[in-house]
Formats: C-alpha cells, structure tokens, sequence
C-alpha cells in the first residue's frame, strides 16, 4: 500500500505560470555565465571562484523585490534563471518543496519564519 501523501503535480495545474508562483526558483544558487550582464552589487564570488547571483539573508535572491516577488532585473535576468522553464518539472519541484506540498504557496518563509 502507497502511504505517501498526495502531492499537487504540474499535470493537476495547467495553468502553472511565473505571475502566481511567488519566485520559487529565486530561492535556488545561480551560476553566473560569460554572456550576463548582472549588475556588479547584485553578484558575489563563491567558494570556488565563481561567480553567483547574491543572495540575501533570507535566502532569496538578492534581485527579487520582496513586496511583488518578481525579478528587479528580469530584462538583464541571468541565463540559468531564462533557462529555468515555467512550468518545467524542476519547477513544480522547486514549488512544492518551498512550499509543503502546494503548488501556489503564499509567501511560505515569510509566514513561516514572520519576516
């Protein structure tokens, strides 16, 4: 017998789009490349000489505006973040872990932690 709890999955919500997410993927490391054009104060060198998008101490990108959830810079946006597919199964993944299991959360950390 399957004891696991039911999960939402991207085929349950078709409608899945980055206006109801909530910036789930802004939570995630981003490996900056060649070609971005990241403005300086919005990167920082990790651990191993690369170089990544900051990220407050929150944990959230430091390029997401915290009251609208949406990207500061999504015209100069890096190219693993306009890789990340909408939708994708790496972005249902990403949403129901920061989330608990929902696929639209509401702010989950803020609630969470009342930040």
């Amino acid at each position: 017998m399957n004891t696991k709890p039911a999960t939402d999955t991207a085929d349950d919500h078709p409608d899945v789009s980055c206006a109801n997410c909530e910036a789930c993927c802004c939570q995630l490391e981003v490996l900056l490349m060649g070609d971005d054009d990241v403005p300086v104060h919005l990167s920082q060198e990790d651990r191993w000489g690369g170089w990544v998008m900051r990220r407050l101490g929150d944990g959230w990108c430091a390029a997401l505006d915290r009251n609208t959830m949406r990207c500061t810079i999504y015209e100069r946006r890096p190219f693993i973040c306009r890789e990340f597919a909408m939708g994708s199964s790496e972005c249902i993944e990403e949403r129901l872990l920061l989330a608990g299991g929902q696929i639209y959360p509401r702010y989950p950390l803020i609630e969470a932690t009342g930040r």
